[in-house]
Formats: C-alpha cells, structure tokens, sequence
C-alpha cells in the first residue's frame, strides 16, 4: 500500500543527512521558489461566476479549500478523493474548492496535467465532471507561494463564514529547508540531505516546509480549521508553528494510507452537525477513524486540537523537561526514549507515552508532578478528538535518538520551549543547548 510519506524510502538515508541540513538558513530568499501571484503568464482563466451574496448572514456556512498535490505517485488516491467529493457536491451551506495537479502517474480523465481549480460539484459519474475554473499548465505546489494565490483565490470567489484549508500530500513531519532537493533514493543517492516538509512535486523537486505552512495561513488572513491530509504532521513542532493563524488544527502523528481522508463520510457527517468549526474538524477525525478501523487497519491515527492550548502546553513541556533535567534524571528518559510509541521515523514520538514512561522509570516526586500535569493537559485540555491505537494520545514530538538536528533550533516550538536544550541533554549530558548534527 502506498503511505501519503516518504518514510519508506528516507529510512536508510536518514544517517546521512548531516552536513547538508546543518547549514539551511530558515530565512533563506534564494531557494529558486518562485512567486506564481506574480507570475500568470500561461494561466487561462474562465470567467468565474461568483456567487450573490447581500451580507454576511447570507454566505455559506463553510468553504473547503483543498490544495491536492498529486504530481507525484499519489496521483491515483487525489482522483479518489475528488470523486470522493463530488458524491457530496458544494451546496448553499458549503463550497468545496479543490486546486489539483497531476503529473505522469495516471492516464485517466484525460491524463492532463499542470493544475486545475475547481467548484466541486455533486455527480455520481465514475469519473470527474466538475466544471474546470482555471488550468494552470505550469505549476509548481511545492511552492508556498502558489498555495497561498489558491488559497486567496478561493476564499475571494467563495467566501464563507468558515474556512477550512488542506494541504493534501506526502508529509513528513517538522523538518524546513530551503532546498528544492527531493529527499534522496537511499538506493542511488546517499549524499542529498533528508529533507522533510509537506507537498512534495515531483516535477519542480520542491516542497513546503514548517514555517512556509504558516506563511500560508498567515497570508490567507484567518482559517478556522486547518487539516494535514499527509503522514506525521501531527507534531508540537507543526502546530506551535501554524497556531496563531488557524483555530483547530487535524492531523496524524503516523503515517496515513494513501487513501487519506474519507471526503464523502467527512463532509456529510459536518454537514450533519451543528457547523462549528469544532464540529468541522471532529468530523474529519472522526470519519478518518471509523474508516480505518473498518478495513482492520489498527496503525491508523488522527487527532485535532485546539491552538489557543499551545502555548499553555508549551509551558508545561518546558517544566516537564526542565524537572528531568534539574534532578538529573537521565535514566528515566532515557529509558522511556527507547520503548515509548514511535512512528515511520524514530525520532517521532507520542509525547504522553515518552512522559509516561519517563513517570513510570521516576522516583523523583517534582518529576512526577511535572509530568503528570503535562499528561492531564495533554488528554483532557489540548487533544480534543484522538483516534488512535492506545499508546498514540494525539500529539508526537522529536526526541532524537542518537545526534541533534540544529535546524531544530529555528522553529517556534524550539524558540517558545527548552526542548532544544532537553534532548541534547539527553544525548550528551550537556544542558547548555550547544548544537551537534547529523
């Protein structure tokens, strides 16, 4: 079964991807990305008929904006799931506007490829029937840039009350770099840096990392519920990145089948509900873990959380982490680094099974105390919807198991915490945050 990541093919690269990742700069202009709202050159565009709208009151409900990368071999599951959406159609209460690319990997519905937007609309045809708004022939969505023009273009033609937006893809977890590299093929390429992100395009080699996903929502001005349709993303790292732009945020801390998403279950069951963003992003979590445990895959994790959560989260995993260190319990951690719940890559852990566990080795009562009051958040404020297999509790964190990636240090996770400093202490018994590499 193909997974929505690139962990299969990075696991024996993943060794040897220090020297390069060390010198990525986050701010980096220079990457060759270019800024596609600039550039529209070969863009046809059919006049869009926009909806008449006298007032807010009379908008729809929600629109779903769904950046569906399929240039790449996930190209079949996007023609899936855009069928998958046109069995629910856009209708008064919700727009379902979905930007596709292709590339090479499937000959039907015409076998184009470039980008496509469109206005999903309701057909139980077997193949994709929904009127096409723009062809963009050269298109490049590893490029944040062109996600935001979709992003812009969709909530200007489609407003609404709410908005959801998706990024749907491979993912990879945390990881940002400024490189267009494609994560290498261990069987011929052991000297390219593992490189993770989200939208991966295999005709442009470029991708969308951590902090360009929040260049993102900050540019769409404010989303309510924001879904990573892609493996690992469901990390402190991502969310504590994209949190101030964005209310509730879906997500998976191990990889996804690359059937992803259930778009007919997830959008009748919003339907269906009270039209909260709350509700919204329950629904697509829930539609996600009633499907896989059908079909016995008992792998299959997805959660939502609420952002305005992080930052409290964050100050009790600075303390979790600051009371292991102050009593210098490295066994304990240790320890738990080795047995707790780890996903495609090792250095992804569940956060409450490493806290547990590190509790559980423990004999240190302000340890204890640390931990459990980051557990009882984790469950019973931040994580509002998990499900998982019993030891993933719907949030994982890096916890590396044997060198530290600087480039760690950039993100707002490792700025607004002490985690940096916490797992190169773990690795070297130094507390001083100095830096080792790959």
């Amino acid at each position: 079964m193909v997974n929505k990541s690139i962990a299969a093919l990075l696991a024996l690269a993943f060794a040897a991807a220090g020297a390069s990742a060390a010198t990525v700069n986050f701010d980096q202009n220079g990457s060759g990305v270019k800024d596609i709202t600039n550039t529209t050159t070969g863009i046809e565009i059919p006049k869009v008929t926009v909806p008449a709208t006298k007032d807010a009151s009379s908008l729809p409900e929600w629109t779903l904006m769904v950046f569906e990368n399929g240039k790449n071999n996930l190209e079949p599951y996007a023609i899936k799931n855009f069928k998958q959406m046109e069995n629910v159609g856009s209708s008064d209460k919700l727009n379902i506007v979905v930007e596709m690319g292709r590339y090479k990997n499937d000959n039907t519905n015409g076998a184009w490829t470039g980008c496509r937007r469109y206005l999903v609309q309701k057909s139980n045809s077997a193949d994709m029937t929904s009127p096409v708004l723009q062809t963009i022939p050269q298109c490049d969505m590893g490029d944040y840039n062109h996600a935001i023009d979709f992003g812009k273009w969709a909530m200007s033609n489609y407003p609404a009350k709410h908005y959801m937006f998706i990024l749907w893809n491979h993912g990879a977890g945390w990881v940002k770099s400024a490189s267009k590299n494609l994560p290498p093929n261990p069987a011929t390429d052991m000297a390219k840096p593992v490189l993770r992100g989200i939208s991966y395009d295999d005709e442009t080699n470029n991708h969308i990392d951590t902090p360009q996903m929040a260049k993102i929502l900050q540019a769409l001005g404010h989303v309510d519920v924001y879904g990573s349709d892609a493996c690992l993303m469901q990390m402190a790292e991502v969310d504590t990145e994209i949190k101030p732009y964005v209310d509730y945020i879906v997500g998976s801390e191990e990889t996804e089948p690359g059937d992803g998403y259930t778009y007919d279950d997830f959008l009748n069951r919003a339907l269906q509900s009270d039209l909260t963003p709350s509700a919204f992003a329950k629904a697509a979590v829930d539609s996600y873990g009633d499907h896989y445990v059908s079909i016995n895959d008992t792998t299959a994790t997805q959660s939502y959380l609420a952002s305005s959560s992080v930052d409290k989260f964050n100050t009790l995993v600075t303390n979790f982490a600051q009371a292991v260190m102050d009593n210098n319990d490295k066994s304990a951690a240790t320890t738990a680094r080795s047995n707790a719940q780890k996903y495609a890559y090792d250095n992804n852990k569940d956060l409450y099974d490493f806290v547990s566990q590190t509790v559980s080795n423990s004999s240190n009562q302000a340890v204890q105390t640390a931990g459990n009051n980051l557990m009882q958040y984790i469950s019973g404020t931040l994580i509002l919807d998990n499900r998982s297999s019993a030891n993933s509790h719907g949030i994982a964190i890096y916890v590396p198991n044997s060198s530290y990636d600087s480039n760690y240090n950039e993100l707002a996770f490792a700025k607004a915490t002490n985690w940096p400093t916490f797992v190169q202490w773990l690795l070297n018994g130094s507390s001083s945050g100095g830096n080792s590499n790959y």
